[in-house]
């Protein structure tokens, strides 16, 4: 199907659309236990969406016994690798026929443009969904090489219910790169989508039911942190935390599952991510280019933007002119307008943060070159123009902390050597990228930066088939390809003596 292809058309649609509510537990929506809910605001306008079902501990407990129930059952955890395929195959297919409702559902809920929520976020989500579909009946046990006097056999085993806890910048792709891979392996998962945005969540567990999910095998929860997210943490009968959001949150889950069964966790957590041009970079028309989106993309709103810009003095007058160009010709606007290629900072306390953020800077004696102001205040929306900072040193706030918002410090260095060292010193290690047209140094940058993924002469590239995750305080284990599949599985070795 077409996507709409103006505003009023957007507009239109939206005035039209059937907003998920309730919780989806054991196959049906349902209210929250005590029938409390909170307010679901759009950062588009600062209209209220709905009223949510705010869960708490018994709701949280009410979803896991049921998703354990249901992985006890066996209906889905034992179930022939091919027919577990054959669901999720069905649930990518009915994603991207609902694409027009699933981004519409993303950008009233969270300020996206609606291109990149219908375009880009549906698509890919769908994509990662149909990847594991298709990988899960390609993966094999082994047979351990023993002498002949015995058969190791070692099976890959679902872990059996695992809580998924996914941000609010990226709703329902980053819930399809958790559910994706767990699903496809047998487990049952209990989703707590952030508060911010709970939209695409909800509608995704009506559409895996749609697909042939069994009833308790995909439950979603949503709710606040306290009153959803910790009981979650904490609950005695979850195996595994796939979490996704702040180091700071991320610590929290490592602290509740020592407080409770031990239970395994996977975090994808902040980032501060350097992105190096070297003087020997001939196209700096891309390099600025790429610089200038690889921090305004989503609003700022991305754990590995590229928030620290570092550029050689050799060649910085040259790239700041271009990349100054490159972000003039981004600006917040009406993210159901199809032209637009910023939207709204997800709510009002982001945009106080990361405002918050901006005076800090000028308080520390950065050089404020670019924006720095809300605008479109007139909506009653959340909008906050590109920002960039020049000579900012690596030991400011604005260098250091996680901003989540489209703000970039601009750091000066003198050598190769230099900017390697400014590259990890950070608490973070999530992504980087270098600009060079040397082989010998994009080798030499990419091997000594401690992060997850390096980008060369490009930045925030790849696609499913490749492990996205960091080092350091940006957490561990890995979303995305094969390698996903691991962490929702225990080995399991059978062990047969051979008669003589």
């Amino acid at each position: 199907m077409a996507a709409i292809a103006t505003v009023d058309g957007w507009t239109e649609r939206a005035a039209e659309l059937d907003i998920p509510r309730q919780a989806f537990i054991d196959g049906r929506y349902t209210d929250a236990h005590d029938g409390a809910t909170f307010a679901c605001v759009s950062p588009i306008d600062g209209r209220e969406l709905a009223q949510v079902a705010a869960c708490t501990a018994e709701d949280v407990d009410r979803a896991v016994a049921g998703a354990r129930a249901a992985f006890a059952a066996g209906t889905w955890a034992t179930a022939a690798p091919k027919e577990r395929k054959r669901v999720l195959l069905r649930l990518a297919e009915l994603m991207r026929e609902h694409a027009d409702e699933l981004g519409l559902l993303e950008t009233l809920d969270m300020g996206k443009p609606i291109r990149e929520a219908r375009d880009t976020d549906v698509r890919l989500a769908a994509e990662c969904i149909q990847y594991y579909a298709e990988a899960v009946d390609k993966v094999y046990d082994e047979i351990a090489p023993t002498s002949r006097d015995a058969v190791a056999m070692i099976y890959r085993e679902p872990l059996g219910v695992v809580g998924a806890v996914v941000p609010w910048n990226f709703p329902l792709l980053m819930a399809s790169w958790k559910l994706g891979p767990a699903l496809a392996v047998g487990n049952s998962v209990v989703l707590k989508p952030a508060e911010q945005s709970p939209l695409t969540a909800l509608r995704l567990g009506a559409l895996a039911s749609e697909a042939g999910l069994p009833d308790g095998v995909l439950q979603v929860v949503p709710g606040d942190g306290p009153g959803a997210g910790q009981p979650l943490g904490l609950h005695p009968d979850v195996d595994m935390i796939a979490f996704t959001g702040s180091t700071e949150v991320g610590k929290r889950f490592l602290r509740y599952a020592g407080e409770s069964n031990m239970k395994r966790i996977s975090l994808e957590c902040g980032g501060k991510s350097p992105h190096i041009v070297l003087p020997d970079c001939h196209d700096l028309p891309a390099a600025a280019s790429a610089a200038a989106w690889g921090v305004f993309y989503n609003q700022g709103e991305v754990c590995n933007a590229g928030t620290r810009l570092v550029v050689h003095e050799q060649i910085k007058d040259e790239f700041m002119d271009l990349l100054l160009a490159a972000a003039r010709d981004i600006a917040p606007g009406n993210p159901l307008d199809p032209e637009t290629n910023l939207g709204a900072m997800v709510d009002q306390t982001q945009t106080e943060r990361v405002m918050g953020y901006i005076e800090t800077g000028r308080e520390e004696g950065a050089d404020l070159i670019l924006g720095g102001s809300r605008v479109r205040t007139d909506t009653g929306g959340f909008y906050i123009e590109p920002t960039v900072f020049d000579r900012v040193r690596n030991d400011m706030t604005i260098a250091r902390e996680e901003i989540f918002g489209p703000v970039l410090s601009t750091i000066e260095v003198g050598s190769e050597a230099e900017a390697v060292t400014v590259a990890n010193d950070t608490m973070y290690g999530l992504a980087a990228a270098v600009w060079t047209d040397s082989v010998d140094a994009a080798h030499r940058v990419a091997r000594a930066i401690r992060a997850g993924v390096v980008w060369v002469n490009t930045f925030d590239a790849g696609d499913i088939t490749s492990p996205f995750g960091g080092f350091k305080q940006s957490g561990f284990g890995r979303d995305k390809s094969i390698h996903a599949l691991e962490k929702y599985a225990d080995l399991k070795t059978v062990w047969i003596g051979l008669r003589p």
